[in-house]
Order: structure tokens, then sequence, then C-alpha cells
């Protein structure tokens, strides 16, 4: 990946894929943690259980959601750096984010084992399935410091060009989840309890790697643990980038809450169709988070180099590609979504509810391409603010109204999922505009 680290020059096009196919092979390997849950818990311990499972991942995604923005601005930063050639600059934000990870990661970790169990009351959790459900988060939430420390780093390790290594520190982790699944629910006869402790070791294999990484370099990206400590000015640097992020990753949880309560209100099958459909559609979003993340470094080095031609081109080629994508891959799984969601799920009722789902927002889902290349594009250049606030208006706000008026007029489950597509169509008209006005403003 050497070659590849200096993304402000050669052919866009060829730079942005190569780069984003390990953001697209890692973010796939972070996701099978919870997918993998979900594999052995639907199949071997049963439907109450895969909805144990589901109804607590919005709690861990709030609180993860958060730092994920801040590590985002922690890789704006060192992009913008690298583009310019600082290296001083690098080496203080490294150390800062270690530090700002450490501490978050143990700070977070206690506010989430404080309010699970009120959170999940007022998620209007079934009873039936609560305390599981409360096992499976409280031992998941051991997991946020090890997360934490290994999504910072990644970010950091991605702003130098290299998605690669952060791929596989994501997969040796993947595999350690996929043995200790196995072994402590299908030998040691576990519960929800066994895919917990299996996500902590393979997130804590993962930040391990990161660290240990980090500590071998020789250049202005060599981590030393004695040199651990909070930058004021690099903080606030951070902080005004990844806050935003951050703050949005963790309002449209937050409004998911509103989503999945009229989610539980349906009852235990529509809730565990929910489950195993928000593992299908990775298939589709995740591609186009990593077009997004790869915007992200491109859009910061070319802007630390100030190649505005180069922006502009990168941001329209990573449309191109996930439009292409998205409908593609759409157009296969309409068909051949019952297969996907017997993989997770045995149960008919399950499936049947799921293709329900699919059907209403996966002909949309080419809008989210827009939503997410342009909002990642503008913070990688620096201005977190505008998305933040398009996106908590249309996600969360706009969403939340359509929410309680499509579920009170229709009382399905597809007035719960047209309120996905619904909300896509407007953030992705808005941030389209104002990437449009961003670069005017730029050429003025």
């Amino acid at each position: 990946m050497e070659k590849n680290q200096n993304l402000t020059e050669g052919p866009i096009g060829k730079k942005l894929l190569l780069f984003a196919l390990p953001l697209l092979g890692a973010s796939f390997i972070q996701q099978l943690y919870n997918m993998v849950d979900i594999l052995f818990v639907g199949n071997l311990l049963g439907t109450e259980s895969t909805s144990a499972v589901g109804a607590s991942s919005l709690l861990t995604n709030c609180i993860v959601g958060f730092f994920t923005g801040l590590s985002l601005g922690t890789g704006v930063v060192i992009s913008m750096a690298a583009g310019q050639g600082d290296k001083e600059k690098i080496r203080n934000t490294i150390h800062t984010a270690t530090g700002l990870s450490l501490a978050g990661g143990v700070i977070f970790t206690a506010a989430g084992l404080l309010v699970s169990r009120r959170m999940m009351i007022w998620m209007n959790t079934p009873e039936e399935i609560l305390e599981e459900a409360l096992i499976y988060i409280r031992i998941y939430l051991l997991s946020m410091l090890p997360l934490f420390l290994y999504n910072m780093n990644a970010g950091i390790i991605r702003a130098r060009g290299d998605s690669g290594t952060p791929m596989l520190f994501q997969l040796l982790g993947a595999v350690i989840n996929i043995i200790f699944d196995w072994i402590s629910i299908r030998w040691w006869g576990m519960g929800v309890d066994g895919a917990a402790w299996a996500t902590f070791g393979s997130q804590l294999a993962a930040a391990l790697c990161s660290v240990l990484y980090l500590m071998r370099r020789k250049d202005e990206y060599h981590l030393s643990l004695r040199k651990i400590r909070i930058s004021g000015k690099i903080l606030s640097e951070v902080l005004r980038i990844g806050v935003p992020a951050g703050l949005q990753n963790m309002v449209i949880t937050l409004s998911n809450i509103f989503v999945q309560t009229a989610i539980n209100g349906l009852g235990v099958t529509v809730i565990a169709a929910f489950t195993v459909y928000f593992k299908v559609e990775l298939v589709i979003y995740l591609p186009i988070v990593a077009f997004g993340q790869a915007a992200t470094t491109f859009v910061g080095q070319n802007m630390g180099a100030w190649r505005l031609d180069r922006v502009r081109k990168g941001v329209r080629t990573c449309i191109r590609i996930g439009l292409v994508y998205a409908v593609g891959v759409a157009a296969v799984l309409l068909p051949a979504g019952g297969f996907a969601f017997s993989l997770f799920s045995p149960d008919r009722a399950v499936i049947e509810a799921g293709m329900r789902i699919i059907r209403v927002t996966f002909p949309f889902y080419w809008l989210y391409v827009f939503l997410e290349v342009h909002a990642d594009a503008l913070r990688g250049a620096g201005h977190s603010l505008p998305p933040m606030a398009i996106i908590l208006l249309c996600v969360c706000v706009l969403r939340t109204v359509l929410l309680m008026t499509f579920t009170h007029i229709w009382g399905s489950l597809e007035a719960v999922a047209a309120v996905y597509p619904s909300a896509w169509l407007a953030a992705a008209v808005c941030l389209t505009l104002y990437w449009k006005y961003f670069l005017r403003r730029l050429r003025e």
C-alpha cells in the first residue's frame, strides 16, 4: 500500500477504487462481528435471543457513533497535515488521539452500564427479552475501549493513505470472533453472553494490533506510550471537525430509538425481521460508506495540497461508482432477499416480514450515495457543521415526524420502513445543493 499513500497525484478513479476496496473490506469485517453473533444466535438460540441482540444494539451504536465521529476528526486533521507535509502536527495529533480514545473509552463504558436498563425499558423492549438483552449489552459495553482505540488508530493509518493494514487487523479479529462464537454457543452451551464475550475478545485483538503497528513505525506516525498526552490546540481542531460528526451519529442513533420503539410495538417477529434486515442491508450500505470514507481522506489530502480540481473530480467519481454499485446490488437482492434472510433466521414469518421491508427500501437505496459521499467530502474539507445540520434536520427531525405520521395512518411495518427512503431523499437533495454551493465558494 505504500505506493498509494499520496492521493494528490495520479489517476483519480484508480486511486480511489484501490483506497476504497480495503475500506470496504474493513467495514464488512467489523460489521461481521455482530453479524456472526446474529447468525449463531438466530440459528442456535432462536427468535427471542435474536430479538434480544437486535433490541440492545441501538444503545451501543449510540456510544460508538459519537466516538467514530471523533476518529473522523482525527483522520481529517492528519490528512490535511499529510497534504501540507507537516510531520510535527501528525505526531502531536497521534498522541492526542490516543489519549482521547483511552479517556473516552472508560467514560462511555461506565455511562453505558449506568443507563442501559433505563434505556431498554424506555425503548419499549418486550419484557420476555429484556433481561437477555441486558446481559448482552452489558458484556458488549466492555468492548467500547478497545473498539474506540482501534477506530482511532485505523483513522490515523488510513489518513496516510494506507487502507489495507486496518483491514488485516479487523480480519484477525473476525476470525477470533467466529471461533469463540462457535465454541461458546455450540460447545459450551452459553447464550447471548457467549456471543458478547466473543465480540469483546475480537475487538481487543484488533485494538492491540493497531497499537503495536503504530509503536513499531519509525516515521512521523510512530506512537510512543510515554508521549501520550492531550494537546489543547490539536484537541480543539479534532473536536471542531469530530464533534459535529459524532453528535450527528449519536443523534441519528437516538432518533433510531423512536424507530425501534415503533418496531418493538409490532411484536417479536417484526423485531427479529428488522434485526436481520439491518444485517442484510449491509451489503449495500457498507460499500457506500467506504466510498464516503475514501472521499474524506481524498478531499482532506487534496485540500491540504490545494488541488481543488482533484477535489471536484474525486467526489464525482465516488458518486458514479456508488450509484452503479447501489443500483446493481439492489436489483440482485430484491428477488434473492428470501435466501439472504434465511441465512440469519429459519423462521418463515421472519423471512416474509423481512421481504416486505426490503421491497420498500432497496429500490431507493441509490439516494444514500449522494447523502454519504457529499457529507463525507465536506467533512474532509474541514466543514463538519453544515452536513451535521442537514442530516440531523432530514434524518432525525423529518424522519421522526414521518414515522409518527406514517404509523398513525397505516400502522404496519411498511409504514416504518418507508421513513428511511423518504429521509434519504430530503438529505440527498440538500447535501448535493450545499456541495455545489461550497465548490462555488472555493472558486471565488
